[in-house]
């Protein structure tokens, strides 16, 4: 005898449903005012007509949308409406079924009639349904509801108009599948055998944690120098304040903080990452912990906390939220080490073991062992976390999260979140994609991807459309072309192209998206054969002459660029991408999308993006767009595009001839002007 489920199957089944993160014991995420799909398959026996509807439920489980669902693979049942959630919070949703009456009847009576068959008692049974529909009388649903009055006018008229035997059949029935009757039916359908999905759990979070533009600092280089005998004074946060006009002017919104931490010194590393430091060598601001203290204070030759809230408060001045380093390892001379040595793990011969990734060393840090006493390092990390929200950081940036237990992750995110709604974690974990999708899943509001890497334009196209359709429930990604710790051998020879195409791809190509100080510079010398920049800040104070970086251009490529995503919320929604062809692979084109149901504007916002790929020569070729999919089909066949990047206007159609150089222009980024009608705004 077989087991039967606890919950039977909704009598029109309801199945495979998307967003589901683990049988929903992990809430989906989902970002305000982003519009998102919600999928299932659903399907019936035999050949009445049913349908689906998405149910958005707001935190206090009421009902906020109801959208119906359209068939987006027929033959296969798999039906897919789009949502939207306006606040953030605990959201949930489901997915209703239904029998549909009227379009059943529709399609019999219309067959019947016009063979005559069966010619009256169509007509009355749709004038029964008429009637029915009238008084909100729905087969097993207790919960139908009344149309409005003037619809119940319309109603009752056709119901006698159907039994008008003064009229010819076709006549008759007209009268039942008018246009006004069928928007009635559409407004106000008839659900028959309503049943339910199970409820969903959604995580809304704040428009910050899909959409941002990042800049990375270390504040010990802002107005750092070298005295005449070649010893160095260090920057402070005083002098990194002085510097956030200019990363704000970029159009920057994020401003990240490698730690601020004291430094240890045993061990410390030198000039790029040698293991001995020279006499006034800093050391690497991720060897956190020396006498002066560990996670909750700060460098003293940076400053102090007074410091800290100046600056924090002369960034929120401009626009700018401050994000934090958290680097969850311990120099040796870190507090921690003297005072729980149980937090860290003990080799056979009693020493402390460092940090390893074999071959790699890291003598100047001691990981923390999660598993000898769990309850104290969590303690010890939640009041470090409580301690620099106190001080206004709304953003941390987690260090190797991979490196400590997923379920760490879980509590402490779910703890933090219930305590400060609207903190937000950026994941900084280049590892497996099991480990990088779980780690989005149990809370990472945001998370570092595998773009830096992806390079050839399938290997573009691919990742591209993982990020925005395969993982987004999971996973918000973040664009960066280089960081302090990388730098691909793509970057090493394309001079100022390169940055600038890896500019224009992370910015266009991910809600969120940064860089790190020192990019307008064309930072592009790596240490050896390292994938890594050589002179690595990370190991040395480097100031610079932002004066000087003007000439070069990507500062200001960088404006236009985070000015194009600030003008465009096309540009700051991750799901709806289309990948269109080109006649050369080294252009790669994609375009963003989002109907004017969900903008500010009620106007449809599509912008299309044109890259070259090649840093060294000019590429000529042809964008090919399918008009019909992009809901831009006119009398013409054309339309009109302004580019962000110059203010150009050009009239492009089904197939737009394009010619991109590192001498003239690398990219268009083009907003089409002519009002438009979006095939998502079908998707209701």
């Amino acid at each position: 005898m077989g087991l039967v489920s606890e919950k039977l199957l909704p009598r029109i089944p309801i199945i495979e449903v998307f967003p589901v993160i683990e049988d929903g014991t992990l809430p989906a995420k989902a970002t305000e005012g982003e519009p998102f799909p919600i999928r299932a398959t659903v399907f019936r026996e035999g050949h009445d007509a049913f349908a689906a509807e998405a149910v958005l439920l707001r935190p206090d489980g009421g009902e906020y949308s109801r959208t119906r669902m359209v068939d987006i693979a027929p033959g296969l049942d798999r039906y897919e409406a789009w949502v939207s959630a306006d606040t953030p919070g605990a959201w949930s949703f489901r997915v209703d079924s239904w029998s549909d009456p009227y379009a059943t009847w529709r399609h019999d009576a219309t067959v019947k009639v016009g063979a005559g068959v069966d010619v009256e008692l169509m007509l009355e049974e749709g004038a029964l349904l008429m009637e029915r529909a009238a008084e909100g009388t729905a087969y097993g649903n207790p919960s139908q509801k009344r149309p409005p009055a003037s619809d119940i006018e319309v109603l009752t008229d056709a119901a006698r108009r159907l039994r008008d035997t003064s009229h010819s059949a076709q006549q008759r029935l007209s009268a039942g599948i008018s246009s006004r009757v069928r928007l009635i039916f559409r407004d106000h359908p008839l659900r028959d055998l309503l049943d339910s999905s199970r409820v969903y759990p959604l995580d809304v979070a704040r428009t910050k944690a899909l959409a941002g533009a990042w800049y990375e600092i270390f504040p010990r280089s802002a107005g750092a120098f070298q005295r005449p005998d070649g010893t160095w004074v260090s920057g402070t946060l005083a002098g990194a304040a002085k510097e956030l006009p200019r990363i704000a002017g970029m159009g920057f919104d994020v401003v990240y903080l490698t730690p601020i931490h004291p430094i240890g010194t045993t061990h410390r590393k030198g000039k790029n990452n040698s293991l001995e430091a020279a006499p006034g060598d800093p050391g690497s601001p991720y060897g956190i912990g020396s006498p002066e203290g560990g996670h909750d204070a700060i460098h003293p030759e940076l400053g102090d906390f007074d410091d800290f809230d100046r600056f924090v408060e002369r960034a929120r001045g401009l626009g700018l939220e401050v994000a934090l380093d958290l680097a969850l390892q311990c120099s040796p001379d870190h507090p921690w080490v003297k005072e729980h040595p149980e937090w860290f793990t003990t080799r056979a011969d009693g020493t402390i073991a460092y940090a390893e990734n074999p071959p790699k060393k890291y003598q100047d840090i001691y990981p923390l062992n999660f598993d000898n006493d769990p309850e104290g390092i969590y303690n010890a990390i939640r009041a470090v976390i409580e301690v620099w929200i106190s001080h206004g950081v709304t953003i941390f940036r987690v260090d190797n999260p991979h490196t400590k237990p997923v379920r760490f992750w879980q509590r402490i995110l779910d703890d933090v979140h219930r305590a400060h709604p609207g903190t937000l974690f950026l994941a900084e974990a280049f590892t497996r994609p099991a480990m990088m999708r779980t780690l989005g899943a149990v809370g990472f509001d945001q998370s570092y991807t595998y773009f830096t890497w992806r390079t050839y334009k399938h290997e573009i196209e691919e990742y591209l459309e993982e990020v925005s359709t395969q993982t987004a429930h999971l996973m918000r990604p973040t664009f960066w072309p280089t960081t302090h710790d990388i730098l691909t051998p793509q970057m090493w020879d394309g001079g100022t192209a390169i940055f600038a195409i890896r500019a224009m791809l992370a910015a266009l190509g991910s809600p969120t998206w940064g860089v790190y100080s020192g990019y307008e510079f064309v930072e592009n010398t790596p240490r050896g054969s390292f994938e890594e920049p050589n002179d690595n800040e990370k190991y040395e104070f480097r100031p610079r002459r932002w004066a000087d970086a003007e000439p070069i251009g990507i500062s200001k490529l960088i404006t236009l660029l985070n000015a194009a995503r600030s003008k465009h919320p096309a540009l700051r929604q991750l799901h709806q991408i289309r990948i269109h062809p080109t006649s050369d692979d080294r252009l790669i084109a994609f375009s963003r999308q989002i109907p004017g149901r969900f903008t500010d504007s009620g106007q449809t916002d599509t912008v299309i993006c044109v890259i070259s790929l090649d840093p060294h020569n000019g590429v000529d070729g042809s964008v090919y767009l399918d008009l019909a999919e992009l809901g831009l089909e006119t009398s013409g066949g054309h339309f009109t595009v302004v580019d962000e990047l110059d203010g150009r206007t050009y009239l492009w159609g089904a197939d737009n001839w394009v010619s991109l150089s590192p001498v003239t222009r690398l990219g268009h980024v083009l907003s089409v002007e002519q009002a438009h009608t979006s095939p998502w705004s079908h998707h209701e």
